[in-house]
C-alpha cells in the first residue's frame, strides 16, 4: 500500500491501475457503488450534486447517470433530514439507497430521521430499513469545523445502527459492499485525507469484507495500539518507528466500530499487557472509551499498564494549520505516548 500525496480534491475518483488491481482509496469506493447497482436494480444513490456531470464534492459518482440513469442517481436538495427521511420510505418499500452526506459534519441535520427512525423501525415493528449513508469524514486538510468533523460516536451509541469506517482501499470497497447488502440502516465513515493519498490492492469483482471483524494489521508483543480510519497509518508509522528501537508494537484496525469485535480487542490486550487506543475524533467520550473500558472490564488481569487513549482535543476541529496540527494525532504523538507506555 502507498501514499500518492495528499490532495483530497476534485480529480476523477476511477484512478484505478489495471495491470495490478491498485485503487486510490476513493476509486475503491466508486466501484464498489458501481458493482452493486450494476448486479441489483434496488440499489441506487441520492445526495446533493451527486448526479449528471459533477458526480458529488468528490467525483466519487461521476459518470453514474450516464450508466444509471436519473431515477437511479438523484440529486438532493440541501435538506438532509428530508432526504434521509425519503430513503427511509424508499428502504421500506424494498429499495436500498446510499444516501452520500456531501461532508460528515452535514449529517447533524438528518438526526431524527436517523436516530429516531431508521434506528428504531425494526425494533418498532419487524420493518428493516437498508439504507446506507456514506459520510466523508475526518480533518487534516485544513477544512475547518464545518468540514472536518469525526462524529461516529453519536451513531456507535445508537441501538438500531451500524457503524462502520475502513481505512484501506480494500476495505473501502468490501465494507460499502457489505454495508449495501446489510438490512440493517448503515453509517458509513469515510476518512477524507485517505481519498487520493492511499493506494492499494484491490480484490476485483465480488469481495466483502465482513461487517463486526477487525484486522491486525500489524503483530508485535510489547503493546497493542487499537486504531480505525485514517490513524491506521500513523499507528503503522509509529509502529515501524518503534521496531528500529527494539520495541515490537502490534496495530490492530478496528474497522467496524458497531458491532465491536470484542473478541480481537481482548486478544491483542491480554497478549501484549499494554494497550494505547487511538482515533482522530476529540478524546472525550470517543470510541476509544468504550474499547477502554470493555478490557477494563475483561482484561484487566492481564494489564502490565494503564490504558492509554489518544484522541482529538475537546475542541472545534481549527481552520489554522498550526493549531489543527496541535489539535489532531499523528505520527509523532503516537510515537511518544506508545514509547512512554513501552517504558511504564
Amino acid at each position: 500500500m502507498t501514499r500518492v500525496g495528499n490532495n483530497f480534491g476534485f480529480a476523477d475518483a476511477e484512478q484505478i491501475d489495471r495491470a495490478d488491481r491498485e485503487l486510490t482509496y476513493i476509486a475503491a469506493i466508486s466501484e464498489a457503488l458501481r458493482e452493486e447497482m450494476r448486479r441489483d436494480p434496488n440499489v441506487l444513490v441520492m445526495g446533493e450534486d451527486i448526479a449528471g456531470e459533477f458526480g458529488g464534492a468528490f467525483k466519487v459518482t461521476k459518470g453514474f447517470t450516464e450508466e444509471f440513469g436519473d431515477r437511479r442517481v438523484m440529486n438532493m436538495p440541501m435538506a438532509e433530514l428530508g432526504f434521509v427521511g425519503m430513503a427511509n420510505g424508499m428502504a421500506l418499500m424494498g429499495l436500498r439507497p446510499v444516501i452520500e452526506m456531501q461532508f460528515a459534519d452535514f449529517i447533524s441535520t438528518a438526526f431524527d430521521s436517523i436516530v429516531q427512525y431508521a434506528a428504531t423501525n425494526h425494533y418498532r415493528w419487524h420493518a428493516p430499513i437498508p439504507w446506507v449513508i456514506r459520510a466523508p469524514a475526518d480533518g487534516g486538510i485544513r477544512s475547518g469545523p464545518f468540514h472536518s468533523q469525526n462524529p461516529e460516536a453519536w451513531f456507535v451509541h445508537t441501538p438500531g445502527l451500524k457503524v462502520v469506517a475502513p481505512a484501506t482501499p480494500a476495505d473501502a470497497k468490501g465494507l460499502l459492499i457489505a454495508a449495501i447488502r446489510d438490512n440493517n440502516p448503515v453509517i458509513y465513515f469515510e476518512s477524507k485525507p485517505l481519498y487520493r493519498a492511499l493506494k492499494g490492492h484491490v480484490p476485483p469483482g465480488d469481495f466483502v469484507t465482513p461487517i463486526g471483524k477487525a484486522n491486525l494489521a500489524r503483530s508485535g508483543d510489547d503493546l497493542s495500539i487499537i486504531t480505525y480510519g485514517a490513524q491506521l497509518h500513523e499507528a503503522l508509522a509509529a509502529a515501524e518507528r518503534l521496531a528500529q528501537e527494539g520495541v515490537s508494537a502490534e496495530v490492530l484496525d478496528l474497522r467496524t466500530l458497531k458491532p465491536l469485535d470484542t473478541e480481537a480487542i481482548l486478544a491483542t490486550a491480554r497478549k501484549t499487557g499494554k494497550v494505547l487506543i487511538v482515533h482522530s475524533a476529540n478524546r472525550l467520550l470517543g470510541v476509544g472509551a468504550e474499547v477502554a473500558a470493555l478490557i477494563s472490564d475483561c482484561a484487566f488481569e492481564w494489564l502490565d499498564a494503564p490504558i492509554r487513549r489518544l484522541g482529538g482535543l475537546d475542541i472545534p476541529v481549527p481552520f489554522s494549520p498550526p493549531l489543527e496540527d496541535a489539535y489532531r494525532p499523528n505520527a509523532e504523538k503516537l510515537y511518544a505516548a506508545a514509547a512512554a507506555l513501552a517504558a511504564f
